[in-house]
């Protein structure tokens, strides 16, 4: 059964502390309370519930002047971990990325990550879709100014709304991801060309709309490899914005020749994701 609350306007009634517990109440169901340490808060969002697949997130707040990390944190920093696996009728969760922010590291380097606010979305699979699910997470992650401090929190959260209150901060979110893309698609924002340096040098050339406001990150195949952040070159090609980095951070014993990297293009609105094979 689905209720109907009449909008105070439609009704001609000055109610607004009656539809504002509303509000209230319904929130309360959709988000777990903030876990908060002295830095920094996390919970979790529930979107609505209509099939198998859900959509979820986990919500970061972070005082001023701090921030979090990037599944790649970059040059220095420490990748959040999640574990679900405690959760009820819970197949499988999927943390998707929007795209980071790149900082200065203190040390002549760059960390990739969050400030100020970010939600991290979730794709959640039930194992039953008639069933209660109930996400249960624990999330480790730091935060860091000059220092950085590990935090560790745990959250649970049912899904129960048929119209969830976090849908559209949700739906935001998710719009944040970068993107699958390919070399050379027609988009505004776009890579055209990967290739060889030498042995140990690459070049990226980026077409974007606002050439001055474009980041390009790069991840190898599996989390032991730890590549730099590109950096833009001293000097481009008309209309093209030049990335180069050099293959360091490659494990030991592994050729890098056609391994199948990650570039994720971040635009000042958008954002693709490339997955490559290198020359």
């Amino acid at each position: 059964m689905t209720a109907f609350v009449p909008s105070p306007v439609r009704l001609g009634l000055a109610v607004p502390l009656f539809i504002s517990s509303l509000v209230v109440a319904a929130s309360a169901q959709d988000a777990s309370p903030w876990q908060r340490d002295g830095h920094s808060a996390v919970r979790l969002l529930a979107g609505s519930r209509s099939s198998n697949v859900l959509l979820g997130g986990i919500a970061f707040q972070l005082q001023p002047g701090w921030k979090t990390y990037w599944r790649t944190p970059g040059d220095s920093g420490v990748p959040p971990r999640f574990d679900f696996s405690k959760s009820e009728n819970v197949e499988a969760v999927t943390v998707l990325w929007p795209a980071p922010t790149k900082f200065d590291d203190g040390a002549g380097g760059h960390s990739l990550g969050y400030h100020d606010q970010i939600v991290l979305p979730l794709r959640i699979v039930a194992k039953s879709a008639d069933k209660p699910v109930t996400l249960r997470a624990e999330i480790s992650y730091a935060v860091c100014e000059r220092i950085c401090i590990p935090v560790d929190a745990k959250a649970d959260l049912a899904f129960n709304s048929v119209a969830s209150t976090e849908d559209g901060t949700l739906s935001a979110a998710l719009d944040a991801v970068p993107k699958p893309a390919n070399i050379g698609d027609p988009n505004p924002l776009t890579i055209r060309d990967v290739k060889r340096d030498g042995p140990s040098n690459v070049i990226v050339d980026v077409v974007a709309p606002d050439l001055d406001h474009v980041n390009l990150f790069v991840e190898g195949p599996t989390p032991e490899w730890s590549l730099p952040v590109p950096a833009p070159a001293d000097h481009s090609p008309p209309g093209v914005k030049r990335f180069t980095f050099a293959l360091d951070g490659v494990p030991p014993g592994i050729k890098p020749d056609g391994a199948a990297l990650k570039f994720t293009l971040a635009g000042a609105d958008k954002a693709y994701e490339f997955n490559v094979n290198l020359p």
